[in-house]
């Protein structure tokens, strides 16, 4: 058995390294190092070439790099793998604060404030009273948001696939259920996991069945926005403003159009960072798991993607 780091645009030799000193009896190699793919039976990835995976005939595991497992085209998988992802606690409370923060940003119109100030204005405006935050994706990030604001005094509703018994959230469910959400929405936060259901879902009609004074707050991909639909409802007033956290194109190209919109608040991706510590940690469990035949922890549901 041996394991293969597959994940694109970083160097993984430290990672290896650490992988290997944990597991000394489990060859560990990198995707452009290997010599044997026939022995190959787990491996860590992040958007790994699509050639890779036909290589593999006795593959067996593969581990996202990271809590999402969009990176990983599950359809070139065999359907007796099993796909496993990071589950990092810290990143509930990161996400929690970072949804809570922008939400109270624009709640205080700070990014207006910020404008003033470089124009050296002083026009003092009241906070606003707007106190109802939806969320888009109630699984663990959501709910860990949802207690977040709660606690904080939000009214907070929800948009999940499964039903949730709550009693603090109010739920919803299916394309009727995102309907009578949206207008009763004042902040919309978008956490769902990346799947051919989901891209695209923040366009032109989901926008304009919010209020004009809704904001968006999208923290999870950037494939789940339709950059010009988002651009003409802020440019034409039908939504107040939006805090992006993630892009079609990451780094954010530096001609984007949102860079410079005032209506825009841009975050290069840093919602949510996975601790590497805790990474490594998970993977060599998973690892484990394999070597010794036991149950593999943070499996995801292929029919769902996540």
């Amino acid at each position: 058995m041996s394991v293969l780091v597959a994940i694109a645009d970083r160097d993984n030799s430290k990672l290896v390294a650490q992988l290997q000193a944990r597991l000394p009896d489990i060859v560990i190699e990198q995707y452009s190092q290997c010599t044997d793919f026939s022995n190959v039976e787990f491996v860590l990835a992040w958007y790994a070439p699509k050639e890779l995976w036909a290589k593999l005939p006795n593959l067996k595991v593969v581990s996202s790099f990271g809590a999402g497992v969009d990176s990983i085209d599950l359809d070139l998988l065999p359907a007796h793998v099993e796909v496993v992802r990071i589950v990092d606690t810290q990143l509930e409370i990161d996400m929690a604060e970072y949804v809570l923060t922008h939400v109270l940003a624009q709640k205080l119109q700070l990014n207006m404030f910020y404008q003033q100030q470089a124009a050296r204005q002083w026009k003092p405006k009241r906070v606003l009273s707007h106190n109802r935050v939806a969320i888009l994706g109630f699984g663990q990030l959501g709910r860990a948001c949802a207690q977040k604001l709660i606690a904080n005094g939000f009214n907070v509703s929800a948009w999940a696939q499964s039903h949730k018994d709550l009693t603090d959230v109010t739920m919803y469910y299916g394309e009727a259920g995102l309907n009578d959400m949206l207008p009763n929405s004042d902040y919309l936060v978008c956490l769902l996991p990346l799947t051919k259901h989901t891209t695209g879902i923040i366009n032109k009609e989901l926008l304009a069945k919010l209020p004009a004074h809704a904001v968006l707050i999208n923290a999870a991909r950037g494939q789940h926005v339709v950059e010009a639909d988002l651009l003409h409802a802020l440019d034409n007033d039908t939504l107040r403003a939006a805090t992006l956290d993630a892009f079609d194109q990451e780094p954010l190209p530096s001609d984007h159009p949102y860079w410079q919109h005032a209506k825009i608040t841009v975050t290069p991706h840093c919602a949510a960072l996975s601790d590497v510590n805790c990474v490594i940690e998970q993977i060599e469990v998973s690892i484990q798991c394999l070597a010794n035949g036991t149950a593999l922890k943070n499996r995801v549901d292929r029919t769902k993607g996540y």
